[in-house]
């Protein structure tokens, strides 16, 4: 699958790459002014809006979104389901290559709880908190991003007018106005490509991430209160599995004919019948 992917990827960045060499020299899509025009400026506009902070964290959250990979619902769900029957040891100590993965800090948490010995209550509580304010730590990386997006094209316009500014000045000098041409029209197109190459697909990784990361720490949840009820293994899987998908479950359906058998549905339409039978 990841193959598959890195395939896909190439091949639709070279799809965009042969329209601009089709009718034209990929030089003339290169200008040094208009780069740092559009740069520049919204390094600086990202700077005066937001914290150094915040861009570090925003820049970690990225990096961690590609460079991690992010454990499987199915994989979660095994390893409750064999805390559930017995605590082995190799299920957990397999976690500690992935400890600093957000949803393995939340299944750490979840199980330091539920060790302490906090009521059902009480876990549902701390671990519902650390969700919304995990959720609203990844949204504002989202909304960072998402405003850096903005700027690009915003800094774009700003050198397209810089570009006609010299245009008009240079009027008399066809080689002032054929050097400020290229500033002109690239900006925008640096602050096109930016924001809608780069950081507006950035923001929808992100979150696309927290969702899967917050439907995982739903079933971590539901799944420690399950423990700690000491629900029935067979149960706990059985509900777990209601976060799944329909092709991810390993589930037999239930014949027609036992559902039959158990509702007495064919005794039941056989009585209707008499019923409705006429004298």
């Amino acid at each position: 699958m990841k193959n598959k992917y890195l395939i896909g990827l190439l091949l639709s960045c070279s799809l965009f790459i042969l329209g601009f060499l089709i009718h034209g020299n990929i030089a003339l899509y290169f200008n040094l002014s208009g780069l740092l025009i559009v740069c520049g400026g919204t390094l600086t506009a990202s700077l005066i809006s937001f914290k150094y902070e915040q861009l570090v964290i925003v820049s970690k959250v990225l990096i961690s979104a590609y460079k991690r990979p992010i454990k499987r619902e199915t994989e979660i769900i095994n390893i409750l389901i064999d805390l559930s029957i017995r605590s082995r040891a190799e299920g957990i100590l397999s976690l500690q290559s992935q400890e600093n993965e957000a949803t393995i800090l939340f299944l750490r948490r979840a199980l330091g709880c539920l060790v302490d010995g906090y009521h059902i209550e009480q876990i549902r509580d701390i671990l519902n908190t650390e969700m919304y304010f995990f959720k609203l730590r990844r949204e504002n990386s989202e909304r960072i991003l998402r405003a850096i997006a903005d700027y690009f094209p915003a800094f774009g316009i700003i050198g397209s007018v810089v570009g006609l500014i010299t245009m008009i000045g240079g009027i008399g000098d066809t080689s002032i106005i054929l050097k400020a041409i290229p500033i002109a029209l690239t900006s925008t197109l640096y602050g096109l490509i930016f924001a809608n190459f780069f950081f507006l697909p950035f923001a929808s990784v992100i979150k696309e991430r927290t969702n899967r990361e917050l439907l995982m720490q739903k079933i971590i949840l539901e799944g420690i209160i399950a423990i700690n009820s000491e629900m029935n293994s067979v149960i706990l899987k059985t509900k777990l599995e209601s976060f799944l998908t329909p092709s991810e479950r390993k589930e037999t359906l239930v014949p027609y004919a036992k559902i039959r058998e158990r509702f007495n549905i064919e005794k039941k339409e056989e009585q209707k019948d008499l019923e409705d039978r006429p004298d």
